[in-house]
């Protein structure tokens, strides 16, 4: 699948030039080592963000560790900003602290045209049972390049409205199967109280913090980064208007200090019953449907990703399991992905934590579990259909020159986002207009549009 901009330069991002100049050391799990023997043991170190799903994992990994008693996993987990930003400086200046790096949609085909991941189409493929083919199509494609997979998906996810059914009940408002994003402005206006946000949007500062959701607004109120010229389009009328629309709709009825949450504070408000709607991630679901992890369980409804101008506007993504060219491990690490990745893993999870937190969005067989289906009813099906439903060619209203929803395929795209977000945040803070922050936009977006002409 082509993943790339049209004229496929290959550029390192701002963002990794820089971090070549850097210590890691400022970041969680720094000056690791990529792991040793220990009485003929070998140690992978695994860098992953410290979601849900993940964090599962690492308490499984005792199960392949007594299947594997030669191979011990040491986890180092982050948050988002802090994965990506340690990962990248790594894998970019080869610094080799990690044997497997959990690694996002956005990243892979750039990694792996960069020749910074090992290519497991050969491994996948040889190993009994795996079954390459089983995994969803637009997750696989989006981590293919020239026919080579650079990495597999430990999860896959789009996005969707979740809205706590109780509140709105108790306010007598409903919300549609496929709500239009006024609808749901209106609705959490309608249902905020001093206790209780009425939405949670992300406002941390990140191209794939707060631009994940923001982004899929901008592309449905018609907006986008670039046109399919590649010329910068961050202070055109779609834009704006979506800008506006979000940041507006978060200090009116959202969560207090938008620019301090992002994914795992909204979860935590969510499932604590202290915000009535959220939209995010699909893959927030297992945790909201949790009994063990959220008060609100059995509490929820699901819709479709708010729309204004398009028939859709979820999000298409997948955390993914790699190993980096710099890993001296490569055997052992494939023993350990590809077991974290497997059909029994999810049966696994199911098995020992909980049918609902299986890790969602990555295979067919996944929605074929009985087991899986009653438990996770409200929103599995849903999921399936939204993520085989998106257009990542043309998300939005006008074609653009890249495959991707909420990101630009190209390596610039990292610092460009996480750049533009700082911006945005000035204006959560009251610092700084929609049109003030979108005029620096414009001018980080124009350089990098003239960059792939």
């Amino acid at each position: 699948m082509e993943t790339f901009s049209r004229s496929k330069r290959l550029v390192l991002s701002a963002a990794v030039l820089s971090a070549s100049a850097l210590a890691v050391s400022g970041c969680a799990g720094a000056g690791a080592p990529a792991g040793g023997g220990d009485g003929g043991k070998t140690t992978l170190t695994l860098a992953t963000v410290n979601n849900p799903q993940m964090k599962d994992m690492e308490e499984l990994k005792g199960e392949f560790e007594k299947e594997h008693p030669d191979i011990t996993v040491k986890f180092i987990q982050m948050e988002e900003n802090d994965l990506r930003d340690a990962v990248t400086k790594d894998v970019a200046t080869k610094g080799g602290q990690y044997d497997i790096v959990t690694v996002g949609s956005y990243e892979v085909p750039i990694w792996g045209q960069n020749d910074w991941l090992v290519d497991l189409t050969d491994r996948a493929a040889d190993t009994e049972g795996y079954d390459v083919g089983d995994i969803l199509p637009p997750v696989r494609e989006a981590l293919t390049v020239d026919d080579k997979l650079f990495a597999v998906p430990f999860y896959g996810e789009s996005s969707f409205l979740m809205y706590n059914k109780e509140l709105l009940g108790a306010a007598g408002v409903t919300l549609s199967d496929h709500p239009t994003w006024q609808e749901v402005a209106d609705a959490a206006r309608a249902v905020k109280t001093d206790d209780v946000a009425g939405i949670c949007l992300r406002g941390k500062p990140g191209w794939g913090e707060l631009f994940a959701p923001l982004t899929t607004v901008v592309q449905t109120f018609g907006g986008n980064w670039f046109d399919e010229d590649w010329n910068a389009q961050v202070d055109g009328e779609g834009f704006t208007e979506a800008v506006q629309f979000y940041t507006d709709l978060v200090k009116e009825a959202g969560q207090r200090d938008p620019v301090s949450t992002g994914f795992t504070e909204c979860l935590n408000l969510f499932t604590q019953g202290k915000a009535a709607i959220w939209y995010d991630a699909t893959s927030a679901a297992g945790s909201v449907e949790s009994p063990e992890l959220s008060q609100v369980a059995g509490k929820v409804g699901y819709a479709h990703a708010p729309v204004v101008e398009t028939e859709e506007s979820g999000w298409l993504w997948s955390w993914n399991l790699a190993i980096p060219k710099t890993s001296k491990k490569q055997d052992a690490a494939w023993e350990f992905v590809s077991w974290a990745t497997s059909k029994e893993y999810i049966k696994l999870v199911g098995e020992k934590l909980g049918w609902s937190r299986v890790p969602p969005g990555s295979r067919e067989s996944t929605y074929e579990l009985p087991e899986y289906q009653q438990e996770a009813g409200a929103f599995a099906e849903l999921t399936r259909d939204i993520m085989t439903s998106v257009n990542p060619e043309q998300p939005g209203v006008a074609p653009q020159p890249w495959v991707g929803i909420q990101y630009v395929t190209v390596p610039e795209f990292q610092d460009l986002g996480n750049q533009v977000s700082q911006e945005i945040a000035e204006v959560f803070a009251g610092r700084a207009t929609v049109e003030q922050a979108l005029a620096k936009g414009q001018e980080l977006a124009e350089a990098v549009g003239e960059a792939q002409k």
